[in-house]
């Protein structure tokens, strides 16, 4: 009888440790909902203010009198091209050498190399954007005036070496997540294509790209979201316009909508504030639409 008593109380006993760690961690998720609640609820009421106000009262600031924009809608429309298009380049540019680089380290790297490899690219990851900035500015922009004398104006202060910089920046991010993906790749697969005469590069294409398909797109929508949300590099580099342009070796004629925030918030009013928070709404869907449309491919490849 007395072990019966002893053995219901453990058991009460353990269920309620379980249940003070399930409210632990549920109140760790609900705080993730809250504060991205919170975020939102800020910036829609932050926004209201310039989205109620009249034309005549938004070209009451200086910075939006100049754009020659005729409504709201038309002042945010060049800074989410300009946004995307830089993200694209630095998309374009990072996820084959972040894939490139994950397979050298994980299947062709000797253990040593890979190891300083790896360590390398993690202290690139942690490295501040204003660092990149700064290097991008005084090093890289000299590189391609020279590299590129025929292309480059001087100082190449354009989207293309903005978007170069961004994929720099991103392809540490990138080549660390899809590097711990890959070397997951189950070992049964990697020993069965060698099994049917596989050369390396034919075992990679039929186990490992196909292993990590889902988690290279993933990463690469994390990279993404860090390029759409750059600011200090920008500001740096970016010499600022507004167009449609594709022209992306022409200075003055794009900015990103993080840039033009941190350009213009100094001296804005509180019009001013509540227009650049309504950039920073519209940069807040855009990044939630990536994800979502991120999450949709791996469902749909799933």
């Amino acid at each position: 009888m007395n072990k019966k008593i002893i053995n219901k109380k453990t058991m009460n006993k353990k269920i309620m440790r379980r249940d003070k760690f399930y409210i632990v961690v549920l109140a760790c998720a609900l705080m993730v909902l809250f504060i991205l609640f919170a975020i939102t609820v800020f910036l829609l009421g932050s926004a209201i203010p310039a989205l109620h106000a009249s034309q005549s009262d938004l070209l009451g600031i200086s910075w939006y009198k100049s754009s020659d924009a005729q409504n709201i809608f038309s002042f945010c429309l060049p800074l989410v091209f300009s946004t995307i298009l830089s993200s694209l380049i630095a998309l374009v540019i990072a996820v084959p050498i972040s894939i490139g680089m994950a397979l050298f380290i994980t299947f062709y790297a000797p253990r040593k190399l890979a190891q300083i490899a790896s360590w390398i690219i993690d202290i690139l990851a942690s490295i501040p954007s204003i660092v990149y900035g700064l290097w991008g500015i005084f090093v890289f922009c000299p590189f391609l005036v020279w590299f590129l004398p025929n292309i480059m104006p001087n100082p190449p202060r354009v989207l293309f070496t903005l978007g170069t910089v961004l994929a720099i920046m991103i392809i540490p991010i990138i080549t660390s997540l899809i590097r711990d993906i890959y070397s997951g790749t189950p070992r049964l697969d990697i020993e069965a294509a060698y099994g049917l005469g596989a050369t390396k590069w034919e075992m990679i294409k039929l186990s490992v790209l196909p292993y990590g398909a889902q988690g290279a797109i993933s990463a690469s929508m994390l990279g993404l979201g860090r390029a759409l949300g750059e600011t200090m590099a920008v500001l740096i580099i970016l010499s600022p316009g507004r167009s449609f342009s594709l022209n992306i070796f022409q200075p003055s004629l794009h900015q990103t909508i993080a840039g033009n925030i941190a350009a213009q918030f100094p001296e804005a009013n509180s019009l001013g504030v509540s227009l650049l928070t309504v950039t920073g709404l519209v940069l807040f869907i855009i990044t939630f639409l990536v994800n979502w449309a991120a999450r949709k491919v791996n469902y749909n490849e799933g």
